[in-house]
Parts: structure tokens; C-alpha cells; sequence
């Protein structure tokens, strides 16, 4: 029987869009890394950054053993398991009827899962015991984006995370409605009225400062002063956006 082999993918964008990257870190069944790649995507978007190290991750790899991959961007996540199949019947236009984004990276992907096995896993980034693999993904991701240089090497090399501090106890609020990726509902207590807008890059989506905590529609919370934007007909995270439209 082989063994699986467990991995990591990450982008990063200084500004996104700004100077990106991409990375990713291949370990054995037991979790113990073995080599990584990273390079650079000049100007770009972080999910552009997110989905390239996927691509490249499927590309470095044997298709023919079962592949864990560990990711932060729900964005990615959900674009190749829960929104490709109806992109694909809908020739690659969204329930709105606009063009999938990234279509051509997508696409690549989608050829590249073809007959094979892959599990994807969410990790939260930036935790205090966060997964291992995604905090040297993300550091190398980083790392190409601001140097814009490729890099790689094994387990003798890794790249160092940066130390994450905790963060202070926040006061809660009870817990609004949750719901699931694609739904077009969710809460809208986030926005409220006077909040500032902050400047969005081109081609980005406009986004306020939330007022107050709240859920996006892909069920991940947002904190009060974080940046969100209309996903649907609620209010979440700028990146989500992006599948919605």
C-alpha cells in the first residue's frame, strides 16, 4: 500500500495586488517535511498567489499517491471542490453569469487533479499552534513575494516562521447566523452604518472597516476593524468576494 504524502501550499501579496509569491512544502505520511519551492509572481493578487502554489504543488508531486494538502485560502478550497464542477457546466461563467476568475490557473488545476487522489485540509493561518507545514508555507510564500526571488531546498533549509504572538482576550458578543460557502446569506452586523471605506486597490472590491465581529458566508468569523466587503447579499471577507461576483 503507498503512503500518502502531506503538503502545504501558500500565497502571499504585499498590497493585493502587489509584489507576490507563492510556496509550498512537501512532508512524508508522519508529517516530517522532505524539500519546498517558492517563487515569484512580480505584481499580482494573493489568490493568484494561492492557487499557483497549488498548481505547482500538484505538478511536484506523484499523481499516483494519495496527496494531503494543507491550505489556508478557503478561496482556493472551495474553487476546486465545491464551485469547478458548476463553473464547468456553466462554460466557465459564475451563477451570475461573469466570467470565472483566474479561469486559466483553474483550468491547469483541474488537469492536474484529473485521476488522482487529493484531500484538502483548511488550517487557519497565523496561530499560536497552528499546523507546522502551513506556517513554513506561508513564510517562504512571503519571502518570495518580498524578494522576488525563487528558493527551495529540504528539511535541512527550511524557512523560519515568524514567531506568532498570542493575541488578548476579546469580549464576545453572542454568536450570530452561520452559513456555508455559495449560500448568499449570512450576517450583516459587520458593516453598519458609518463605517470608513478604505482604499481598494484597482480591480479590487471596495471595503469598509466592520464595526462589529461577524461570520462571512464562507462561515469564517471577521473581527471588528477587519476589512469586508458585499459577498452576496451580506458582508465578509474582500477575497471571498471574488467567487461571488
Amino acid at each position: 500500500m503507498v503512503e500518502r504524502v502531506i503538503a502545504a501550499c501558500d500565497g502571499a501579496a504585499k498590497g493585493n495586488p502587489g509584489p507576490a509569491g507563492w510556496a509550498f512544502v512537501v512532508a512524508d505520511a508522519t508529517g516530517a517535511p522532505q524539500f519546498w519551492r517558492s517563487g515569484p509572481l512580480g505584481h499580482s493578487t494573493n489568490n493568484i498567489g494561492e492557487l499557483t502554489a497549488l498548481e505547482q504543488l500538484l505538478a511536484a508531486t506523484d499523481p499516483a499517491v494519495p496527496l494531503e494538502v494543507r491550505l489556508d485560502s478557503t478561496y482556493t478550497r472551495d474553487a476546486v471542490t465545491k464551485w469547478l464542477a458548476g463553473w464547468k457546466r456553466n462554460g466557465w461563467k459564475t451563477a451570475g453569469g461573469k466570467p470565472v476568475a483566474n479561469r486559466e490557473l483553474i483550468q491547469r488545476i483541474d488537469a492536474l487533479l484529473a485521476d488522482r487522489e487529493v484531500t484538502f485540509v483548511y488550517v487557519p493561518a497565523h496561530q499560536v499552534d497552528g499546523d507546522p507545514l502551513n506556517a513554513v508555507a506561508d513564510k517562504a510564500a512571503s519571502d518570495a513575494a518580498r524578494l522576488q526571488q525563487a528558493a527551495g531546498g529540504t528539511a535541512a533549509d527550511l524557512p523560519v516562521p515568524d514567531p506568532v504572538k498570542a493575541k488578548a482576550q476579546r469580549s464576545t458578543r453572542p454568536p450570530s447566523s452561520r452559513s456555508t460557502a455559495g449560500s448568499g446569506t449570512g450576517s450583516t452586523a459587520g458593516a453598519g452604518a458609518g463605517s470608513a471605506a478604505k482604499p481598494a486597490g484597482k480591480g479590487a472590491p471596495r471595503t469598509l472597516a466592520a464595526r462589529f465581529p461577524g461570520t462571512c458566508p464562507c462561515g469564517r468569523p471577521y473581527a471588528k476593524g477587519d476589512p469586508i466587503t458585499r459577498v452576496s447579499t451580506s458582508w465578509g471577507h474582500p477575497d471571498c468576494a471574488v467567487a461571488h461576483t
